[in-house]
């Protein structure tokens, strides 16, 4: 469209100055250089429009092919131009669709601009005869659209007679406003909304019930950035996988002091364990925040009790790693399947102190407890 635009006006410009001559008054040389800009003006058009109707007996295609959100449409004739918006027929909500390239002769590929659920191969769709337009004016101060200019503020539909395409080229230097104006509006974000109604949806009901298992991305593993701390609000259980405790070599590399979970309480699992989930949280706890002490003055300078702190804490860390039959290739260790109460006794017992005598090596890639014990015995041996 550049291109175009410039060509328009070269040659606006050089029909204007072909008569111009030196000898010319300086009136009459001001009239023509004036009818370059002119013209340069009457090529942005296609941005200035300000919501025309759809063109009488506007050209009909029908879907041919649905892949996500591009979606192919054929046209028997009028071939809609590059960035036009065509409008899905025979639906309940309305479904734009974007030119965004020509196939062929007869065929568009198009950009949907909302899901594609419930797309089938032959529908009906009607090309506007003009590119996305959203409402423009003073009407749209403090409202918040989407995308084909949708109110989703729940405040009504915009009161406007003006439109504008969402394509467009920036305004002239000229054009551009020097004032300053400050918008009382207020902040109004969406994301707790957008999320609440999709999660509130993943829920029981009395005809059947949605499980979902999410994969969260953390920004710069930050779990209070916006975005992962509006997602766990609606989540009964989170389990943080952990870079530090990768890099140990433990795996699954899942955090016990960020993982949480709303089952976890006693008049639902038990006070068994619930008290031994809460001690492996608050000794690892405890581990945590006496590595900076250890990073500057070492093992030496603690007293017995957290040297045995500290002791239990690396087992319990190696105790929480498993072999998964999935992983035997990468680990080379056979996977194991340890039942709910062998788990709780084991760390019961390692909380406890009856393994204190262990080395901590002993706990790491193991099933049951009893398996720690026998992994130790052989270790002893090997170093007899």
């Amino acid at each position: 469209m550049l291109g175009l635009v410039g060509r328009v006006a070269a040659a606006s410009a050089s029909g204007a100055l072909r008569g111009f001559s030196p000898s010319a008054p300086l009136p009459q040389v001001q009239l023509l250089l004036r009818a370059a800009p002119a013209a340069l003006q009457s090529a942005r058009d296609y941005a200035a429009q300000t919501s025309p109707s759809p063109k009488a007996g506007a050209a009909t295609g029908r879907i041919v092919a649905v892949i996500g959100a591009v979606v192919d449409v054929q046209f028997d004739e009028g071939l809609p131009p590059i960035l036009n918006a065509l409008e899905v027929q025979g639906r309940d909500t309305r479904l734009v669709l974007e030119v965004a390239q020509h196939l062929g002769e007869s065929t568009v590929r198009t950009i949907a601009m909302d899901g594609t659920e419930g797309l089938v191969r032959g529908q009906k769709v009607l090309d506007s005869g003009a590119p996305i337009k959203i409402p423009v004016g003073p009407e749209t101060l403090g409202r918040i659209m989407n995308v084909i200019g949708e109110p989703i503020d729940e405040r009504g539909p915009i009161k406007t007679k003006q439109f504008a395409p969402i394509h467009a080229e920036a305004p002239e230097f000229m054009e551009m406003s020097v004032e300053q104006e400050i918008l009382v509006t207020g902040i109004k974000p969406t994301l707790a909304t957008d999320m609440g109604t999709m999660q509130e949806r993943i829920t029981t009901t009395k005809k059947g019930s949605i499980t979902s298992v999410q994969a969260i991305y953390v920004p710069a593993d930050d779990l209070t950035d916006p975005a992962p701390a509006t997602t766990f609000a609606h989540l009964d259980a989170t389990t943080v996988l952990s870079r530090a405790i990768a890099e140990l070599g433990i795996y699954p590399a899942v955090d016990p002091l960020d993982s949480t979970s709303r089952i976890m309480d006693p008049n639902i699992v038990g006070n068994e364990h619930y008290d031994v989930a809460r001690g492996v949280q608050k000794i690892l706890q405890d581990y945590k925040s006496l590595q900076d002490i250890i990073a500057i003055l070492g093992m030496d300078e603690l007293s017995e009790e957290d040297k045995l702190t500290v002791s239990r804490a690396r087992k319990i860390q190696r105790f929480l790693s498993q072999p998964f039959q999935v992983a035997e290739v990468f680990t080379g260790h056979m996977g194991k399947l340890v039942p709910l109460k062998e788990t709780i006794k084991g760390f019961q017992q390692i909380l406890a102190g009856e393994y204190d005598h262990l080395p901590e090596q002993a706990f790491y890639m193991v099933g049951p407890i009893e398996e720690a014990v026998a992994k130790a015995d052989k270790l002893a041996e090997e170093h007899s």
